[in-house]
């Protein structure tokens, strides 16, 4: 009996320890919580005709969130992601930072996902006086610095990859090159630079065809430029027209002209959706889709595949580079709260003197002259052989 009653007590005292372990917890987790919320607006294009970027940037952006909040969140604050579809539209995207600003009170808005977006809401924070980042790659986003003091992106500009592309193209005596751009404010970013450093890497630009984004045949542009015997062909767009600039080229056997793209071309999908035809395509990109190929003494691989490892166990799909633009995006930004807190001049005086950021698109390190912090040096090389990326030889 003695024996019985000895095992009730201690089983009353296990209990009565566990139960005050879990109100500890409880009362800890109110403490922490009590504390008001730190908002991050975003804004990205996730559904529209450049969902395929903007979809993996909001379940990027949400799994940070959730991670971080699950720590603690920021020296006790809870983050609050503020996130709306712009629906691959650039008037949408313009109501929607002007709704983050005016309504929201956000201290911070991460994106647009597209350059054209971009483009349209950077005079609006401008004006407003809060930091965006953009996860667009158009230099004009922060060009000139002096008109976009409060604008900073993620993504290589566009001049960074064209001297990438050109930088391959001299080492190979590539010369002679056709370039196709679409009618958009990437295309046309991406087209200005194209022609802009051509002639400092020593190539004549032999044929210089557009089209819109919309376009469903690209069949005239490429036997035009066939019948000019380039060395190779630079097409710059994203979407639909990527994909059939890339089979056209493949259907009309022209394999023996090469075929680069921008770095928009940074998604599996693409694979996917260009099969056998991709096979022999190049083009620059952030070393974040060929993390596994990297050596382990790669300033990036760490961060690189720890993102790679969390967003394929949450979502079972391989990541993008343009999940890493948002993913670079918001942990800036979190940098930033965890540095400042939701002081908008100090975010943006925080961000322009960052050095040294490890991100998924490079090292960043930004300046009061440079509100993008990357080079040409963070680009890499890639192959499309036996329809996955392999790194260019």
């Amino acid at each position: 009996m003695r024996a019985l009653n000895y095992i009730g007590k201690s089983l009353f005292a296990s209990i009565l320890v566990a139960v005050f372990a879990l109100f500890s917890v409880f009362c800890k987790n109110l403490q922490v919580w009590a504390a008001e919320p730190y908002k991050i607006g975003a804004v990205f294009s996730v559904t529209g005709v450049a969902s395929f970027l903007g979809e993996p940037e909001k379940k990027t952006a949400e799994m940070i969130v959730e991670e971080i909040n699950k720590k603690g969140g920021i020296n006790g604050h809870p983050i609050k992601l503020v996130l709306y579809d712009d629906e691959s539209d650039a008037t949408k995207a313009t109501l929607a930072v002007k709704r983050l600003i005016k309504k929201d009170k956000v201290p911070i808005i991460i994106g647009p996902t597209r350059s054209g977006e971009s483009l349209a809401v950077a005079p609006i924070a401008e004006k407003a006086h809060i930091p965006l980042i953009s996860c667009a790659a158009s230099y004009k986003i922060v060009t000139p610095v002096e008109k976009r003091r409060w604008i900073f992106k993620t993504p290589p500009s566009d001049s960074h990859a064209v001297e990438r592309i050109y930088e391959y193209m001299k080492s190979k005596n590539i010369t002679k090159v056709a370039i196709l751009t679409v009618s958009t404010g990437f295309g046309a970013s991406g087209r200005e630079e194209l022609l802009r450093h051509a002639k400092h890497y020593g190539i004549k630009i032999v044929a210089d065809e557009r089209y819109g984004p919309k376009d469903t045949d690209l069949t005239a542009q490429f036997t035009k430029i066939r019948s000019l015997n380039p060395d190779a062909i630079v097409n710059w767009s994203i979407g639909p027209t990527q994909i059939l600039s890339v089979k056209t080229w493949s259907n009309l056997g022209m394999g023996e002209i090469h075929l680069f793209q921008s770095h928009g071309f940074g998604s599996r999908k693409n694979l996917e959706l260009a099969g056998k035809a991709a096979n022999g395509v190049l083009f620059p990109i952030s070393p974040v889709i060929v993390g596994p190929l990297l050596p382990e003494n790669h300033p990036q691989k760490k961060v690189i595949m720890d993102y790679i490892k969390a967003y394929t166990e949450k979502y079972h799909e391989p990541i993008s580079s343009f999940g890493g633009h948002a993913w670079d995006a918001i942990q800036l930004a979190i940098s930033a709260l965890k540095a400042v807190g939701p002081d908008k001049a100090k975010i943006r005086d925080y961000l322009e003197n960052l050095k040294g950021f490890v991100g998924q698109s490079g090292v960043f390190n930004f300046s009061p002259n440079d509100h993008n912090g990357l080079s040409k040096k963070d680009l890499i090389m890639v192959e499309v052989q036996n329809e996955e990326w392999t790194l260019a030889k």
